[in-house]
């Protein structure tokens, strides 16, 4: 536990946190040890063998606060000045690992939707209404405001974004390229030659290829804001036999490669979609990458499930294994928000043994689909962008990362929701920050 104890402070604390604020820093319940530090955070009883893991260690509704009304999970708004050392009884690492490493989602093994996702809904962050706030920000900013006050120089961050991701799922790329396509709309009561002509017209003119808009969108924003600071990332579906998985594409047909070869010339990254059935069946990851390796002929480091069914944490361990260095799967299909109660990319820390891992997290900040659905959030355009402009506030406020997932589909012709005309003003919005 010290190494995740020590990750914890640091991340609190901020990347451009000195030596000496991150060492003024201790998490101890041991009188001995206090004068050791300026701040001590005494632990709560989360951490105990006869705590950790069980149904007690869920905090329970309304939770205590700390200054500004942050909403604290575990420990109590007491300080004590014993000496020069400042204690502090609200237990911010264990609410910290609680939320970033998706605890609750361990211990709650049978709260599950029909896709066997843990449903937001049923989350503390969305049940204690602070889904829409990244609390563990909130936690960093009052540490260092204690350190502040004790004459430790803390470097405090910029209010602004500082990264960007515009992502797309590549779920159902075309709308009548195979036979299987023409089938289908001539079974819909569609004429047979239509169908037939848009299966061997130009890609471009196909109802669902809408990526040159949206890499057209996102290079607006990226001319802006520079490519170090804004990249926009493919998620490609290889394999998956379930009827969650249809349709089925082959990344060796011709029309995926122009795709390839549309995302090479606006430099835009490739990552693994794994599928439904990888969801379910967690060791086809590896299979399923590897495809698409050879597809491309080159390594693939980034991963998103399909449905963002990443069920378990035995689930994590298995994208390692795969080799898959960042995933940007964290983020609730039934609530956009901050899923990890934290805006910013973080090391996945495995709640069952306790461990920081290689696997880099991307909070996924907003799904298109989640705005819209009924099942999910529901809004109308102005509550949509209302609630957007509050999520990309918090972002700014805290120099955090911004994780957008459009999928093509959503962006069409057809398409008679509001969610083409958000993706602009979101893009604006995010460009102003």
């Amino acid at each position: 536990m010290t190494k995740v104890v020590q990750y914890i402070i640091q991340f609190l604390l901020g990347e451009n946190a000195t030596q000496e604020a991150i060492s003024s820093v201790g998490y101890t319940s041991d009188p001995n040890l206090f004068n050791k530090y300026k701040i001590v955070i005494h632990p709560s009883n989360f951490f105990d063998n006869d705590i950790y893991g069980r149904q007690e260690s869920i905090p329970q509704l309304p939770l205590k606060t700390i200054e500004r009304d942050i909403p604290l999970l575990f420990g109590d708004e007491r300080e004590v000045l014993t000496g020069d050392t400042l204690i502090i009884y609200a237990d911010i690492i264990a609410s910290s690992f609680f939320l970033i490493s998706r605890y609750e989602e361990t211990v709650n093994r049978s709260t599950r939707d029909e896709h066997g996702r843990f449903p937001g809904k049923a989350s503390l962050p969305y049940q204690a209404q602070f889904i829409n706030r990244p609390i563990v920000e909130e936690y960093g900013s009052f540490l260092r405001n204690k350190l502040k006050g004790l004459g430790i120089d803390t470097s405090d961050e910029e209010q602004k974004i500082k990264s960007v991701y515009l992502t797309h799922d590549v779920d159902s790329p075309f709308f009548c390229r195979t036979w299987r396509n023409v089938v289908r709309e001539t079974l819909n009561g569609g004429n047979i030659f239509l169908s037939a002509k848009r299966k061997f017209g130009a890609l471009y003119n196909d109802a669902n290829f809408t990526f040159p808009w949206l890499f057209n969108e996102n290079s607006k924003l990226t001319d802006k804001s520079g490519e170090k600071k804004c990249q926009s990332v493919v998620f490609f579906k290889v394999g998956g036999n379930t009827k969650q998985d249809k349709p089925v594409y082959s990344i060796s047909g011709s029309d995926i490669k122009t795709l390839f070869d549309l995302c090479d010339t606006n430099n835009v990254a490739i990552g693994l979609h794994s599928s439904y059935q990888a969801g379910m069946q967690p060791e086809l990851i590896a299979k399923e990458k590897q495809q698409l390796e050879k597809a491309l002929t080159k390594r693939v480091r980034f991963n998103r499930h399909h449905f963002l069914s990443c069920r378990e944490p035995e689930d994590m361990e298995l994208l390692i294994k795969a080799g898959i260095e960042e995933d940007f799967t964290m983020g609730y299909a039934d609530a956009a928000g901050f899923r990890l109660g934290t805006c910013r990319p973080v090391q996945w820390i495995n709640p069952v043994t306790k461990e920081i891992t290689p696997l880099l997290l991307h909070p996924l900040t907003i799904m298109d689909r989640s705005l819209v659905e009924s099942k999910y959030m529901g809004l109308s355009y102005e509550q949509a962008l209302d609630y957007c402009k509050g999520l990309i506030e918090q972002t700014a406020l805290h120099n955090g990362e911004i994780t957008l997932l459009w999928h093509n589909t959503s962006v069409t012709e057809y398409s008679k929701d509001y969610l083409k005309q958000l993706y602009k003003d979101l893009l604006n919005e995010i460009e102003e920050r």
